[in-house]
């Protein structure tokens, strides 16, 4: 049952979506033009479909229609200038050079802008080959790449009218689902068998995915009119689910004490295992509630937790009739039944004939607003920008491979060379070497099969069938596994041109060896060529996740001081620490994967990732602890020691230059000056000690480990 759900999930993913939509934009030109006896102008326009396609990414319909609007222009503009000055060498080389690096530096915009520039450098490669425009000449042929764009553009737009929710739907549910596997990975922390720190590896590592899920969906959420205006039962309902969701993140971080020490204390007692089943069967009914968002269906409740939760109750019993103090599995078991509690309330919203959403919120401050101003790129035309250091490398790179393309007598697709080089140079060493190998193994597995399928497949309907199922595979998996993109990608080329009687295994040949050819080049380059090196500026992402983690601190501080909680501040001191957490997390996990040479301070930087993902669950914790306690009672030495760690705190961030930090008060109400000796007062207290700790950790870190790193990265 589990893998057929797997497959339906596919299939009503946004990922199958995509591509569906793809392959009928960029296909049925041709098809069209075919019937005609007009291939080549089919096979153009269909091409100006890739091209704006490769902008269609993820958001609000009015950044898909700007982006798609600019992609279709600038590639307008590359298509007449390569098409006009190609029969000239001298000009092409300069062109490569310049425009390689002027569209590579549109990364410095974000994502969508980076796709952009992309787009252009396809069709300018692409262009080079005079064969591709002599069938129609130079103005002809940018005018059909201008039709295939605008044509794919009012395809898109036109399916996200007819379907405003769905897109958000089926993101929403991959962020479910992402849930869920984190979700799954705590669950082993209460398994006394499993591997603790490959556990605490693998959590780290989806809690990146995890973030970057979401905030790409708190973009497609809060940037959309019609969601935030919250107009219609479907927009409310999406945004009451994600607020939950990210609550329900929230109180799934939360750490209540040090799992090593839990394992050592209840390890032996039935208490654990308990708490190991009743989270994995969590686990289960979040990922059934993102397998009904991405279906599109009415959720069924999988589990009844009230029979669990009482065998769960009844075994922390028996661990305090063992006379062991049994508080701190209490305090879990609240917070157990605060997340089932959360996740049937997400259930009941679908029960609901009227939902009453938060109009009062402005929604807009939870995402990022892209600033298009020169004065970006302008600040980033510096040997320290990784942005610049990385155009730099793709324009030699790709003057490189035109110029080996030119020089060595590799068959008549040599801009395939050009084309490797482009996808597989990355702004990280990591990620291009990532790239490299998903690249190669795509290519040769691919052009194996493809080989094999055009050998023993005559029927020219049959060769179509396998055609159309290559494209919806290519463009179906090209955000989710490049390397099963790329094996589709290459059987599906191979085709399309044995269609255009093309020698299919002399193409299959020479497509692997320019491959490698290109693949040689973009490794060799990004290992010698202004290389991007994550110490650079992993001071930057640890610097962001400190004063994220003092903020979110800070509102954790002003609650036990007695000060009224302000909802919006502190939701968005809890994204903030998402974002900053996933960029360092990220840059640790491309750090990892670099030469050893060059992973300086490796094991204090993983140090600090723990540190800083404890830290966050900890503060996590302390605010679940004040929000859901009957009564607490706050005394000075719980303000004395929150305060303490917020001092060294802002101090160890003050030492890393921060000239924009500023340290914060705390807003003092009355406090009792007792101390209190109650068991949950003193667990509170336990747990601000934990939060001490790991900021006397981070100071000891900076003090006497990294600090040297931080002063080589000033210069």
């Amino acid at each position: 049952m589990k893998q057929s759900r797997e497959i339906k999930t596919f299939f009503f993913s946004q990922y199958f979506s995509d591509g569906l939509r793809i392959t009928f934009g960029v296909l049925l030109p041709s098809l069209i033009f075919y019937h005609l006896d007009l291939l080549s102008i089919g096979l153009t326009i269909s091409l100006g479909a890739v091209c704006t396609s490769i902008a269609d990414n993820q958001g609000p319909i009015n950044h898909k229609r700007n982006g798609m609007l600019f992609c279709t222009f600038f590639v307008l503009c590359t298509v007449l200038l390569t098409g006009l000055i190609n029969n000239y060498p001298i000009l092409i080389g300069i062109e490569i050079l310049l425009l390689s690096f002027f569209f590579s530096m549109f990364s410095v915009y974000g994502n969508r802008a980076s796709s952009i520039g992309t787009a252009a450098l396809l069709i300018m490669i692409l262009t080079i080959d005079k064969d591709v425009i002599k069938y129609n000449g130079v103005w002809g042929h940018a005018l059909f790449i201008l039709t295939g764009g605008i044509w794919y553009m009012l395809l898109s737009i036109s399916l996200s009218q007819i379907w405003p929710y769905r897109l958000t739907q089926q993101a929403l549910g991959e962020c479910i689902k992402d849930l869920s596997v984190y979700v799954k990975l705590k669950a082993e922390f209460y398994n006394t068998e499993s591997d603790f720190d490959q556990n605490y590896k693998l959590l780290i590592s989806q809690q990146v995915l995890s973030h970057e899920h979401q905030d790409s969906l708190r973009e497609l959420l809060f940037k959309t009119r019609l969601m935030v205006k919250e107009s219609t039962q479907e927009g409310r309902l999406l945004i009451l689910v994600f607020v939950d969701i990210v609550d329900l993140f929230e109180q799934t971080m939360a750490t209540p004490y040090d799992y090593q020490v839990i394992r050592d204390t209840y390890g032996k007692t039935e208490s654990l295992k308990e708490f190991h089943k009743i989270i994995l069967n969590l686990s289960e009914e979040i990922e059934n509630l993102s397998y009904y968002i991405i279906s599109n269906e009415k959720p069924i409740r999988l589990n009844d937790f009230k029979p669990q939760l009482e065998n769960l109750k009844t075994s922390i019993d028996e661990v305090e009739d063992l006379g062991i103090n049994g508080l701190v599995l209490k305090k879990i078991l609240i917070n157990v039944r605060n997340m089932i509690s959360r996740v049937e309330k997400v259930y009941n919203y679908f029960n609901q004939k009227q939902l009453s959403g938060q109009s009062d919120v402005d929604y807009s401050k939870f995402v990022s607003h892209e600033d298009f101003d020169f004065q970006k790129i302008k600040q980033n035309l510096s040997p320290k920008s990784s942005i610049f250091r990385h155009s730099v490398r793709v324009s030699l790179m790709l003057l490189l491979g035109f110029l080996v393309s030119k020089l060595l007598p590799i068959g008549h697709h040599s801009y395939w060379i050009l084309l490797t080089i482009l996808v597989i140079l990355k702004p990280a060493y990591s990620l291009t070497r990532q790239r490299n190998a998903e690249r190669l193994v795509g290519t040769f597995i691919g052009g194996i099969a493809g080989a094999l399928i055009l050998i023993y497949v005559k029927d020219q309907s049959v060769l179509f069938v396998f055609l159309l199922l290559f494209m919806v595979g290519t463009y179906s998996s090209q955000r989710l596994n490049y390397t099963i993109s790329v094996l589709f990608m290459t059987p599906y080329i191979l085709i399309l041109f044995s269609f255009l009687g093309a020698n299919n295994l002399n193409i299959a040949k020479e497509r692997m060896i320019d491959t490698l050819i290109g693949s040689l080049i973009a490794f060799f380059s990004s290992y010698v060529v202004l290389p991007n090196w994550e110490y650079f500026q992993f001071k930057n992402f640890m610097r962001e996740v400190l004063i994220a983690n003092y903020h979110y601190l800070h509102n954790v501080a002003e609650e036990l001081s007695g000060k009224k909680l302000d909802v919006i501040s502190y939701k968005l001191a809890r994204k903030d620490v998402y974002v900053s957490s996933a960029n360092l997390g990220s840059a640790f996990q491309r750090m990892l994967t670099e030469p050893k040479s060059k992973q300086q301070n490796i094991k204090e930087y993983h140090k600090f990732v723990v540190i800083n993902h404890m830290l966050s669950s900890y503060t996590a914790t302390l605010m679940t602890t004040i929000q859901h306690a009957n009564s607490i009672d706050i005394d000075s030495s719980h303000i004395k020691l929150i305060r303490k760690s917020l001092y060294i705190l802002s101090d160890v961030i003050k030492k890393m230059n921060s000239p924009n930090f500023k340290e914060l008060e705390i807003t003092i109400a009355d406090i009792k000056t007792e101390i209190s000796q109650s068991s949950e007062d003193n667990l509170l207290y336990e747990q601000l000690e934990l939060v001490h700790k790991l900021v006397l950790d981070i100071q000891k870190l900076n003090q006497n480990k990294i600090p040297d790193t931080f002063n080589s990265l000033e210069h």
